[in-house]
């Protein structure tokens, strides 16, 4: 059973969809009235707050059962809404409990705990896309509610589950709330005394009377929905969804390592929009007023980081025993909640401090300014690379040699977007102007992007090539140590001679990879400082590591350049190499002052790991649906380029900061 996610009215579950069906169950009870504090079907929630004690079970302790619940809302955007009831009608506590919540219309961010307390039974109900997994339900429940109830506290179960909630979304351990036993059954038998006899039939009759027409209502409105969702594109709005029910039967294996992938992608595309949105605030507003959100999103990195670290380990070991890939994957989709859930509760405040609405016309002067200074850059950018064409190997170029051309596709739609966000303010329609400026700023900050990779390309190039005589020299003075060690192994000692002679074959043959080439040269010096031992020399080695810092920091580089600027079409495969790569350039980076081996295997992993994720990146793209095509007419293969780098979602609308929950919410606008 999924839950409903629309919502009608700020803060309570919504009820003015059901307009018929609740008129015409409100005339049947009106006819045959019911026994107080009777509970035998899913009921409305009290609209007055998020408790509905039907029994009388909280008493003087409602007030303190609130504060729980508010703090759980301010801290986390979570709301928790309580129940309690007599019993649950011969139904299972989940059936009733996911019933209440479809019938009040609860939402992604809404949790219902249910109580019989004739019973002493309770539900918990949370939408699939909560975020909670299966885990965290059942800490919450065996900690927090379960002892509270066991002693008839009923309203320190209700506290228990908010703080324990609350400690879950924190990542600390649930604790025991402190337990004041309490009425064993505050309800009592819910039937009006001595009548019994009377109103049993009646009321049992009028029920299954009222259970039918809503039964009824139900399927009719369940079609509809179905329907409209055919009819209507859908939207990537919700956070990581996690294991919805308590009882709930465990996701099929190869459903979770979907859902743990899609997880991976959506969050990484709303870091990504995140961070280049915030890049346009800071240069508006300044560091210090967007430093909550820098935080923000430094967080979310964070918790992404530990997520693909944790997809690269399954990926490392892929006959993991099953029950431990499920952990690792639930683990996945929790930080990945987490880095959404952080970035969702930051996005009001920082419309309210970028006033993208308010601050259109200043916003559009500093973008068009922008506009028109790319545009020369990527002339700059596109010579560059043509001076390198005649000395140069074709693989040494192909990376970056579409750069221009899709700088120049990604300008033509940001010029667009902000022509049209310019008409818009003249004629007075500042959602439109918002709509449009946004998704213009995205294709401005993309092709600045990949002008930037295309000229970093050329200047490594460039350098490299400079650097080789030093890195051949280098090598030749290794080789002589190694012969001069008396113990080197002679067969890899002739391999390494063999690709000197390679390599000065190659560099004097005309058009060559100076990268290809200094990657194998620093290759061939490593093993010969191996062989050499103690006569190894200790400034041939720091320049050995200098330069496998600096090709591995180009590596990472234009993989991360070529990923974010084609998101639209990437997997999660690319995005985990590229993540491990990151991370290991970090690790040589920070044992650059050791030196040492430790840093050779770094740099050369980082280099590894960058040179697979753009090659796993270029295949997704190859295969993506609306592949980039040259000989498209220029506005489609701008609008081609505008979907291929993820800068609109469906429908055609702007990603903005946010997590999965807010970062299309301008379509609500």
């Amino acid at each position: 059973m999924t839950r409903l996610s629309r919502r009608y009215g700020p803060g309570a579950p919504g009820r003015a969809r059901v307009r018929a069906p609740l008129a015409l169950l409100t005339l049947c009870a009106l006819l045959v009235p019911a026994p107080p504090s009777r509970a035998d079907t899913p009921l409305d929630l009290d609209t007055g707050g998020r408790i509905t004690d039907t029994v009388g079970a909280l008493g003087q302790r409602r007030t303190q059962v609130t504060s729980a619940l508010n703090r759980l809302h301010t801290a986390h955007h979570i709301q928790l809404y309580v129940t309690y009831v007599r019993d649950f009608s011969g139904r299972s506590g989940h059936d009733w409990a996911n019933a209440t919540a479809d019938r009040n219309g609860l939402g992604p961010h809404d949790v219902l705990l249910a109580i019989a307390t004739h019973e002493q039974q309770y539900a918990v109900s949370a939408a699939p896309d909560s975020g909670f997994r299966q885990e965290q339900l059942r800490a919450v429940a065996g900690t927090a509610i379960a002892p509270a109830l066991a002693q008839h506290d009923w309203a320190g179960a209700a506290i228990g589950a908010a703080e324990g909630y609350g400690a879950v979304l924190q990542g600390k351990p649930v604790q025991l709330p402190a337990i004041s036993p309490g009425s064993s059954d505050p309800g009592g038998d819910g039937l009006v005394p001595g009548h019994r006899r009377v109103w049993l039939p009646v009321t049992v009759a009028v029920l299954a009377l009222l259970t039918g027409l809503y039964l009824c209502f139900c399927s009719r409105r369940a079609a509809r929905r179905r329907a409209a969702r055919r009819e209507r594109p859908t939207v990537a709005t919700s956070t990581p969804p996690g294991l919805a029910r308590m009882a709930q039967p465990l996701t099929p294996l190869p459903a979770l390592e979907a859902e743990a992938a899609r997880n991976l992608v959506e969050t990484d595309d709303a870091v990504r929009t995140s961070a280049e949105e915030l890049l346009f605030t800071t240069a508006q507003l300044g560091k210090s007023a967007t430093r909550p959100f820098a935080e923000a999103v430094a967080y979310a990195k964070s918790e992404l980081a530990h997520a693909f670290r944790l997809r690269q380990g399954l990926d490392d070991a892929p006959y993991e025993d099953e029950e431990i890939r499920r952990r690792t994957l639930d683990e996945i989709c929790s930080h990945c909640t987490s880095a959404n859930r952080r970035l969702d509760a930051e996005s009001a405040a920082f419309d309210r401090l970028r006033a993208l609405k308010v601050n259109a016309t200043g916003i559009l002067e500093h973008a068009e300014g922008t506009a028109r200074a790319l545009g020369p850059r990527v002339d700059v950018a596109e010579a560059a690379l043509a001076s390198l064409a005649d000395c140069c190997a074709t693989t040494a170029l192909s990376p970056v040699a579409r750069h221009p051309a899709e700088a120049r596709d990604r300008l033509a739609f940001a010029t667009a977007g902000l022509a049209e966000a310019r008409r818009a303010l003249a004629e007075g329609d500042s959602d439109g102007a918002a709509i449009s400026l946004r998704a213009a700023e995205a294709a401005l900050a993309q092709a600045r992007t990949l002008t930037t990779s295309a000229l970093r390309r050329a200047r490594e190039l460039t350098g490299t090539a400079a650097r080789l005589p030093v890195a051949l020299a280098d090598a030749e003075a290794s080789l002589l140590a190694a012969r001069a060690a008396g113990t080197a192994d002679a067969e890899r000692v002739a391999a390494a001679e063999a690709a000197l002679v390679a390599a000065h074959r190659e560099i004097a043959g005309g058009r060559y990879d100076p990268r290809a080439v200094l990657r194998r040269l620093q290759e061939t010096a490593a093993v010969l400082d191996a062989e050499a031992g103690d006569h190894a020399d200790e400034g041939r080695a720091r320049r050995r590591v200098e330069r496998a810092l600096g090709a591995a920091r180009g590596e990472v580089a234009a993989a991360r350049d070529f990923i974010s600027t084609h998101r639209g079409a990437i997997g999660c495969r690319a995005r985990t190499r590229l993540a491990e790569a990151e991370r290991h350039l970090a690790v040589a980076r920070a044992l650059v002052p050791v030196g040492g081996r430790a840093v050779l295997h770094a740099t050369g992993d980082a280099d590894s790991l960058a040179r697979q994720a753009r090659a796993l990146a270029e295949h997704d793209v190859a295969d993506y649906a609306t592949p980039y095509d040259p000989h498209t007419p220029h506005p489609a293969r701008a609008l081609c380029g505008a979907l291929l780098g993820g800068i609109i979602l469906t429908g055609l609308l702007p990603a903005t900061f946010g997590g999965g929950a807010t970062r299309g919410r301008l379509a609500a606008d």
